[in-house]
């Protein structure tokens, strides 16, 4: 006998034949002995036509009563579901967010959830009872002390059945959508999207951060910092689907299973180099001709940076161990003497990082580390991004006081520091999945001081105005008043928020100033190999220079290589590096 939570998304119970069809599989599942909790989306479109008679009578209607509002959608989910339940002859049991014990913060539209209390759960489940909770929702306490609902914002149903599975500490969470699973990118974009049978928490944080709406962030963050076991599948239909993995073990919840702390490892790379290529020519190919020769000259490449640019050249930035350097600048050179440019190369650097779930959208976690190292008089020299991951590259001499500083500030334990951790293959293929994020837009802050505090004081300028950045990249290139850039990726909708929060702040800095970027479109690879796997970076611009298509700037990480190119390019890159890496062809 298993205990299994299962979330069904509105699709899947969008009317009532839908309602019947799940409330069957359900009561199959409980006459194999198993204990089940069921948690349900609203009904197909109800959210979405409750907010818009809300906006019809207000644009801007208060949080409160749009949570008092929208929280109506999954009662009615759950109160015929339990009808069909019963129908079958299966003993069922509705329940709110409230009634079920899931405690918020006071914060309604966005409520993340503190604690489940699982007392009247484990109850109705030891008298047999199918238990259908409302997905979505919560409660919390008004400062008068009065419950008041809650919502947990887009995707909440998901986080609602992971935190429930975390709680009850569960054998398996099942989200069942209208897909078969995880697929390698979007099917309406590249039909020989394929289904993958398994994928790393960490993989599908970063998938799900870049648009891949089958799992919400959220729900990952949970299933990854508990180890749950979860499962995404289909709903019509008996198939697996796909299987998501933590590296984390199993552990109880305690208080605050939101909040837990957002970074839970940090580490320092000593023998580090910094090659920086600049004036390059800004065309497409340059990036794949690089890399390709850097790959077949045994070079194993980490960070890559591709920032700001002016007129028709463009600047490389890329890191390396310091043991290849002499052959790293020798390849160089080589490719340089036929295109132009310029070299420059300094050893004597480390890379610091810090990890967890979905740093990046979390408003302020970089900007405390920036803060941070800044405190200490240490200044960034590159920074690079991602969902699960902050790294930056600083002077070797200085790594380990930032080591120290840094693991303080975010009270890190001793087995949560690494020291040059030792790399370790990680078997799986290079590239998992591939993502197009088309609601990006990309602002550059140009002429920034080139001092400890600036980064910091950027991202801390954006924090405060509550948005999250997908992406911070710092040029390499100096202006002759010794001056650099700094771009960011955001959604497009804070584009303007972004401007108003970052005037005062460059007010204070003579010569700065702020530009918008052009209609971008995002193309990501995603693969726990990755690292293990030399050559990648290259495969993937490669892919893209072959359909002629220009990388107006590239950001790495880990587990993911990010390009930016024109968002009308943006579909016919998606479909070639799918292509480039064969995921149409997956067994």
């Amino acid at each position: 006998m298993a205990l299994l939570i299962q979330k069904f998304g509105g699709t899947s119970v969008g009317n009532v034949e839908r309602i019947q069809a799940v409330a069957q599989r359900i009561a199959n599942n409980k006459e194999e002995g198993n204990d089940l909790v069921i948690v349900v989306s609203a009904m197909g479109d109800t959210t979405d036509e409750l907010t818009a008679l809300a906006q019809q009578i207000s644009p801007n209607p208060p949080q409160r009563e749009l949570d008092m509002l929208l929280s109506t959608g999954e009662q009615v989910s759950i109160a015929l579901l339990s009808i069909a339940l019963h129908q079958l002859g299966i003993s069922a049991v509705s329940m709110t967010g409230t009634q079920v014990g899931i405690f918020t913060e006071s914060a309604h539209g966005r409520a993340r959830i503190l604690e489940v209390k699982t007392e009247r759960l484990k109850n109705l489940l030891s008298e047999g009872k199918v238990v259908v909770v409302a997905g979505f929702q919560g409660t919390t306490l008004s400062s008068r002390g009065t419950a008041e609902i809650t919502t947990l914002g887009r995707g909440g149903s998901d986080t609602s059945g992971v935190a429930l599975a975390a709680a009850l500490g569960a054998d398996a969470c099942e989200i069942y959508t209208d897909v078969p699973g995880v697929l390698t990118t979007d099917p309406r974009q590249v039909p020989e999207a394929q289904l993958m049978k398994e994928v790393s928490c960490d993989e599908m944080l970063e998938l799900a951060s870049l648009g891949a709406a089958v799992l919400h962030p959220r729900a990952v963050e949970i299933a990854r910092n508990y180890g749950i076991t979860l499962f995404v599948r289909s709903s019509w239909s008996n198939e697996p689907g796909t299987k998501l993995t933590s590296k984390l073990s199993r552990k109880p919840v305690q208080t605050g299973l939101e909040l837990g702390k957002p970074v839970d490892g940090i580490e320092l790379v000593e023998k580090q180099a910094v090659i920086a290529l600049s004036h390059l020519p800004d065309e497409p190919g340059i990036a794949a001709k690089l890399f390709e020769k850097l790959s077949s000259g045994g070079i194993n490449v980490d960070l890559i940076i591709q920032s700001t640019h002016e007129g028709n050249s463009n600047d490389i930035t890329f890191t390396v161990d310091s043991y290849n350097l002499d052959h790293t600048k020798s390849l160089c050179e080589s490719m340089l003497s036929q295109l132009g440019g310029n070299l420059s190369a300094e050893d004597g650097m480390s890379k610091l990082s810090i990890s967890g779930a979905g740093i990046m959208g979390r408003p302020g976690i970089a900007a405390s580390l920036f803060d941070k190292i800044s405190r200490e008089g240490i200044n960034l020299r590159l920074i690079a991004t991602s969902e699960v991951k902050v790294s930056c590259v600083i002077n070797e001499n200085l790594g380990t006081k930032a080591l120290r500083a840094v693991a303080s500030a975010f009270d890190l334990e001793e087995n949560q520091i690494h020291f040059n951790p030792i790399n370790k293959t990680i078997e799986g293929p290079e590239v998992r999945g591939v993502a197009l994020d088309t609601d990006q837009a990309q602002l550059s802050v140009l002429h920034v001081p080139d001092k400890p505090g600036t980064a910091a004081a950027l991202c801390a300028a954006m924090a405060d105005a509550g948005i999250s950045l997908d992406a911070i990249v710092q040029s390499e290139r100096q202006h002759p008043d010794g001056s650099r850039d700094i771009s960011f990726i955001l959604k497009r909708e804070n584009l303007e928020q972004a401007d108003k929060a970052l005037g005062p702040l460059l007010a204070q800095w003579p010569g700065s100033k702020l530009q918008e970027g052009p209609n971008i479109a995002r193309i990501s690879a995603v693969g726990a190999g990755m690292p293990s796997i030399p050559g990648t970076a290259g495969r993937m611009f490669r892919a893209i220079a072959n359909e002629n298509i220009n990388i107006a700037m590239i950001a790495t990480s880990e587990i993911r290589t990010s390009c930016v190119v024109s968002a009308d390019d943006g579909v016919k890159a998606l479909r070639a590096i799918h292509t480039a890496f064969n995921l149409g062809n997956q067994n």
